[in-house]
């Protein structure tokens, strides 16, 4: 059995509608200021950052989209049942490649998840859309029903560390893959990035499929620039034909 393990970044998603946040184009390039939206200190001690966060949720994309011929590559490798065991460790949010069709505890969300949200205080969890339909009633900024704590999106915001049992079981993967496929991520932001050195370390096969260089091209068996849409299903199809 091989171990094929998928690294996706904010790249794999571009073409389900939700933007690239740090790429050239990227929203924290277009508008710095709105990274204070995502910031853990800045959305606790700021109502006025919380209520626009929420507008955000509401607004934005991420919960609208749906699984691009990307994520359901990736899926279709996995049911393939043709000696290719894979996992997914993901730096993205928005929940498309379960929807894909990839069983979710083959699924690793390095950053959590933006489908639901969490209370910073008793850390209740509840389904985002619950949350969000409170909005339209009035509330601009809705606590936690359970305790009445700020809530959050139950993902990982600047200036909180990852989950350490996420990050250990994703450091497995990394170690015991024979290959190892990071895409549409830029390998920038640590310590996720770090995975593709680990898998390289451990001699793993690196193939970095992305638009622009990373930090670990120097590392790579394999570098394709070319569209990740058309790209990864082709390199997923050989990969199962042996």
């Amino acid at each position: 059995m091989t171990l094929v393990a998928i690294l996706s970044g904010a790249g794999i998603s571009t073409d389900s509608g939700i933007p690239d946040y740090r790429g050239p184009n990227g929203l924290w390039r277009r508008e710095p200021e709105a990274e204070k939206l995502v910031t853990y200190d800045h959305y606790m001690a700021d109502p006025e950052i919380r209520r626009r966060s929420w507008r955000m949720r509401r607004d934005g994309p991420a919960l609208r989209a749906e699984p691009n011929v990307a994520h359901r590559a990736v899926a279709e490798l996995e049911r393939a049942r043709n000696g290719v065991a894979v996992r997914v460790i993901t730096q993205n949010v928005d929940g498309l490649h379960q929807l894909a069709g990839m069983p979710a505890r083959k699924v690793l969300e390095l950053h959590g998840t933006a489908r639901q949200a969490e209370c910073t205080r008793c850390h209740a969890r509840s389904p985002m859309q619950e949350e969000l339909a409170r909005l339209t009633g009035g509330e601009e900024d809705p606590p936690c029903r359970v305790c009445g704590g700020i809530l959050k999106s139950a993902t990982v915001m600047f200036g909180q560390r990852l989950d350490p049992v996420v990050l250990g079981e994703a450091m497995g993967i990394a170690k015991a893959c024979e290959v190892f496929i990071a895409v549409g991520s830029s390998l920038q932001v640590q310590p996720a990035a770090s995975l593709a050195g680990l898998a390289a370390d451990n001699g793993a096969r690196l193939v970095i499929v992305n638009a622009e260089p990373t930090p670990y091209d120097d590392r790579a068996a394999q570098i394709i620039r070319e569209p990740i849409g058309t790209a990864l299903p082709t390199l997923l199809r050989e990969l199962a034909e042996g």
